[in-house]
């Protein structure tokens, strides 16, 4: 029987992963990791007695735990991670287990000599790529790295990424997850609400259409009809177009569910930020789905998730917005909730009250731009054009079939970058081999082309130094089609970074 290692599967893409893998019928053998804490026992004692689940509690961050674990495995789904909004709150605590979880494996799979057999998993975010706002709200792989200021999730998960890619295993794949939608998310009460701008946009996948991805990925992989070239590529996770959503019009729905006719009583746009969150609409999405046939859901799931989270409250407001003057009261109710988690630790409230300037610029641009910002959301003039995509030019001739690639390609796309490809020789069509660049503030760095043109990576110095886009966007073509069109000129504020992987 061939073995596969699932790790968080106590969270809920795990849950789902583990639960659709026990149940159907496959002749492997699942080894599952989680925490030995309290939560994660009562979440797998219901796979106690299936013969086919090996459960084992332990920290990923202890690498010998992770040995024992990863010893004879033949495929690793590594799901277990620090996530948002606490991964927020302890950005160390974030690197030390998305990054370090990630070096243990690569790690023990080298020293238990199974690094050109086992197939790892790895799974990535979408908040790799960041704040992509309208008009550049439709994205691909390959799009420039660019992690929201303050987002230490993301940051550590570039860091994580970058590693899996240039480890040198013969099968790897790094599957960015975008937004989860279900019970969970139905569930999220804090500050990190009110950083998704009310412009965003996401598409995003459910949770059970998350682990029946990894389900089929490891039943495809067991049978054999996983195709030999799905493996070695970075992919976007997406629910597809009935999964594609507008915040605001996500808003409408959730509310107009328990009675709203507007949103003017329940929202306060100006304690919503509009930039530096992540979030885009996926133009490659189905290349994951053509190989693991997993879509089945829509946005109506989440909204069936949260309204049974909202459970009698919506009866009860269903009545009161009948009344004159109810929506007013239930919504001065709601604002009330909001505002303890607006004056939270990362509130969006409390970096007004506190007049935090650097809080201030990265999620409305200046103070002055929140002045402008309207008190009602019917008076907030939205974008329209949402089917309109910006292509971004990712600095190659993509017509090129993969084989042809050349040095010169290389030079052109780092050129474009704002840097040189310093390498003197290329073996044409090479894009696992890295070759040595330098980014325009004279660092020295290796990449593969697998890392730089389609994972969107450059310099790793500079990702772990700082947040420094406006006066990187002067000089990088690249990056400033991701910048230039959300941002003033005059915006060249540095973010410096608090951790980074090299302390771990």
């Amino acid at each position: 029987m061939k073995k596969v290692l699932l790790t968080g599967a106590a969270g809920g893409m795990g849950y789902e992963s583990l639960r659709q893998m026990a149940e159907d019928g496959c002749d492997y053998e699942i080894v599952v990791c989680d925490l030995p804490n309290d939560k994660s026992k009562e979440r797998l004692r219901e796979f106690e007695g299936n013969k086919r689940v090996t459960i084992m509690l332990g920290d990923l961050t202890n690498y010998r735990f992770v040995v024992e674990a990863v010893r004879g495995c033949d495929l690793i789904i590594h799901i277990a991670a620090f996530v948002s909004p606490t991964a927020d709150y302890f950005p160390k605590k974030a690197m030390e287990v998305n990054y370090g979880s990630t070096k243990n494996f690569v790690n023990a799979l080298y020293e238990l000599g199974q690094q050109d057999a086992t197939k790892y998993v790895s799974i990535g975010t979408v908040a790799e790529t960041g704040d992509r706002m309208p008009p550049i709200h439709w994205g691909r792989v390959g799009d420039p790295i660019k992690p929201s200021m303050y987002d230490y999730y993301a940051v550590s998960k570039v860091a994580a990424e970058r590693l899996v890619v240039e480890s040198g295993l013969k099968y790897w794949v790094s599957l960015r997850q975008t937004g989860i939608m279900g019970t969970a998310m139905a569930k999220i009460r804090d500050s990190i609400q009110f950083h998704n701008c009310l412009d965003n946009v996401l598409e995003y996948v459910s949770d059970r259409d998350s682990g029946r991805a990894m389900r089929n990925l490891a039943a495809f992989d067991n049978d054999g009809s996983l195709s030999e070239d799905f493996w070695g590529h970075i992919y976007n996770i997406g629910g597809g177009e009935e999964c594609r959503v507008v915040t605001i019009d996500m808003y409408k729905i959730m509310y107009g569910e328990m009675g709203f006719t507007s949103l003017d009583s329940v929202i306060e746009p100006k304690y919503n930020a509009t930039r530096n969150f992540h979030g885009q609409y996926y133009l490659d999405s189905d290349k994951l789905e053509d190989y693991l046939h997993f879509r089945s859901d829509s946005m109506q799931y989440f909204y069936a998730a949260y309204l049974k989270e909202v459970g009698a409250a919506k009866p009860f407001a269903q009545v009161i917005n009948k009344l004159p003057g109810g929506q007013k009261f239930m919504g001065w109710i709601i604002r009330q909730t909001f505002k303890k988690y607006q004056l939270g630790e990362h509130g969006t409230r409390r970096w007004i009250n506190e007049n935090d300037e650097a809080c201030i610029d990265a999620y409305w641009g200046s103070k002055k731009a929140w002045e402008k910002l309207p008190e009602k959301v019917s008076d907030v003039d939205g974008f329209k054009d949402w089917d309109t995509v910006v292509a971004i030019d990712h600095g190659y001739d993509e017509t090129k079939p993969e084989s042809e690639l050349t040095l010169e390609d290389m030079k052109g796309a780092a050129e474009f970058r704002g840097g040189t490809c310093d390498s003197t020789e290329m073996t044409t069509g090479d894009w696992k081999t890295p070759l040595k660049f330098t980014c325009q503030y004279g660092h020295h760095f290796t990449g593969s082309p697998r890392l730089i043109l389609e994972g969107g990576h450059w310099c790793d110095e500079c990702e772990r130094k700082s947040w420094n886009y406006g006066n990187r966007a002067k000089k990088d073509k690249f990056f400033a089609q991701v910048w230039n069109p959300l941002h003033d000129e005059d915006e060249l504020r540095e973010y410096p970074k608090i951790v980074n992987e090299l302390e771990v």
